[in-house]
């Protein structure tokens, strides 16, 4: 078995090798699990203290460990790598917080809270982002689809589970860290023809790999 540096530097390696979050499983199929999960762990904690000072972070979220750059250093990376910003409309994030606080929900449950019709493009905007999914029925007449946030959701927003969740006010803020520029202007009091007549909204740029 390799010795304790050595386990460090691979496993530092292999995290900033990876474009995906990599799982403590995952991490010790390198060593054939010779290497025992409180070792791991102890050696990310390392890692994590040994990138505290740097451009870059070691965190830990909901599908695994990445690196990713520090939020305070993403305007440098743009201007090299530039990304044009995510543009979710109001209704857009006013559904995924609904979503996010009082699931399992329904549209209807959705349509009762927020007073307007929840137009099909808004599910689908969600669902294509990765951020919502259908997680069972409700069992009424109809039997309509219960939806609940996913570990994208999580990633996204550099959580390891909903209990990490900020404060509700905070929730459309912390969503649109990566924006620069300003938000689309608000819908107006016309339910659903304006929300589903909408453009459609572009992906949110996840946090920019090491």
């Amino acid at each position: 078995m390799p010795n304790p540096d050595e386990v460090k530097s691979i496993l530092e390696t292999a995290l900033l090798a990876s474009q995906a979050p990599l799982t403590i499983a995952d991490l010790r199929r390198m060593f054939d699990d010779e290497v025992s999960v409180e070792t791991v762990r102890h050696l990310l904690d390392e890692l994590r203290e040994d990138w505290k000072e740097k451009g870059a972070e070691l965190v830990n979220i909901a599908t695994g460990w990445r690196f990713q750059t520090r939020p305070a250093f993403q305007r440098y990376i743009d201007r090299i790598a530039p990304e044009k910003p995510p543009r979710y409309s109001r209704a857009v994030l006013e559904t995924l917080a609904i979503i996010a606080y009082r699931q399992p929900v329904t549209r209807g449950d959705i349509e009762d809270i927020r007073g307007v019709t929840v137009s099909t493009h808004i599910v689908k905007t969600l669902e294509a982002r990765g951020w919502i999914d259908v997680v069972g029925h409700r069992e009424v007449p109809g039997r309509p689809a219960l939806y609940a946030t996913t570990k994208t959701f999580l990633d996204d927003l550099g959580l390891r589970s909903l209990q990490e969740l900020p404060p509700l006010e905070e929730i459309a803020k912390s969503l649109e860290l990566a924006q620069t520029q300003p938000a689309p202007a608000q819908e107006t009091s016309e339910p659903a023809a304006s929300e589903s007549e909408a453009q459609p909204d572009e992906p949110a740029a996840q946090p920019t790999a090491a």
